[in-house]
């Protein structure tokens, strides 16, 4: 990311912002509410451009991009979205594949990949027939990452993945995170204001405020950050650093 700036509605919401995330790292993104994390993903993946600056995608200006363009690297990039997002009308089978779908795979494929992807995340096949309101929180979590990796992308982008949900379940999610980025070589782009899952699946950790990245430090350095406010964020934590 290369000076990116943000605006909507002549409300500044990100401003010079620059980034370069390793392949295979993962990165959390931090910071109070409304300060834009959410946006930087969206950016992030095309859903919003940037009103400056550009992002670049293994090493693709996607600045210029038509809608076809992004449809095709989208399939390098999967997204969890803070709420799931799951179609409350389609069962776990459905909801992954749906997708997948979209790329006009035999059947037999899509099978093949759907239980794959469960299997993955940790569920069992009996659960590919169950609606979204059977399930539960942990579940439907897992269930919003085995579709986000059924196109097998090496990007994986995170928001909020532990919202809503107890500590114990949490954590699992935290560990299917790790896991995913080191067993799959996925790159992990993760934003949270749970400072345990961000102790836990991170990486190096970016603090945004006022629109820029302010501080950027390895997880192993924690315990020199500079910035008060990141400081604020970790003081409870202390032990854990």
């Amino acid at each position: 990311m290369h000076n990116i700036g943000y605006e909507i509605n002549q409300k500044t919401i990100l401003k010079e912002l620059n980034l370069e995330i390793e392949p295979g790292e993962s990165f959390v993104i931090m910071g109070r509410s409304g300060c834009g994390k959410s946006t930087l993903l969206r950016l992030i993946i095309g859903l919003n451009r940037p009103t400056s600056g550009w992002i670049e995608i293994e090493e693709i200006n996607t600045s210029f991009f038509s809608k076809p363009e992004w449809h095709r690297i989208r399939y390098k990039m999967g997204m969890v979205f803070q709420s799931s997002a799951l179609f409350d009308s389609l069962n776990v089978y459905e909801n992954v594949a749906f997708g997948l779908r979209s790329k006009k795979l035999p059947e037999s494929e899509i099978k093949a990949q759907v239980f794959k992807s469960l299997s993955i995340v940790g569920l069992d096949a009996d659960v590919a027939g169950k609606m979204p309101a059977e399930l539960s929180g942990g579940m439907k979590k897992r269930t919003a990452i085995a579709r986000a990796i059924a196109f097998e992308p090496p990007i994986l982008l995170y928001d909020e993945p532990t919202t809503g949900l107890d500590p114990i379940v949490a954590d699992t999610i935290n560990d299917l995170i790790r896991n995913l980025q080191q067993k799959l070589g996925i790159t992990s782009i993760i934003v949270t204001h749970d400072i345990m899952s961000a102790l836990k699946v991170a990486d190096r950790i970016g603090l945004l405020h006022d629109g820029k990245l302010v501080e950027i430090t390895s997880r192993a350095q924690l315990k020199n950050v500079q910035h008060p406010l990141l400081t604020e964020f970790m003081k409870d934590y202390q032990s854990l650093i």
